[in-house]
């Protein structure tokens, strides 16, 4: 049996391009949330930063995660991220379980 997968991946953008990487996320958000497996899918800011977010992300198998990293949509975004992103997202993939 397949483990749940969760992400959290942090985002920054480019200084004052916050609304942007907020306007890629309302466009996907639907699309990703539609997939199967998705579990969750939610993007935050970081209190008094608003250039920097975090991404939260449950799939319910690893396999349904490397589909979602496949799917045109994420192709089309991973490649326009770069105009308004300060760099690479940082991805920590979590252990399932809680430790306590």
């Amino acid at each position: 049996m397949s483990q749940p997968v969760m992400l959290t991946i942090v985002i920054t953008t480019l200084p004052g391009h916050g609304q942007e990487q907020i306007d890629a996320y309302e466009r996907l958000a639907p699309l990703v949330r539609a997939e199967k497996g998705c579990l969750q899918y939610d993007l935050h800011r970081v209190t008094g930063e608003p250039d920097r977010f975090v991404l939260i992300e449950r799939w319910d198998s690893q396999e349904a995660l490397d589909a979602h990293d496949a799917t045109p949509h994420m192709i089309e975004a991973d490649a326009a991220s770069p105009s308004f992103r300060a760099g690479p997202a940082q991805v920590f993939k979590l252990d399932a379980e809680p430790v306590a």
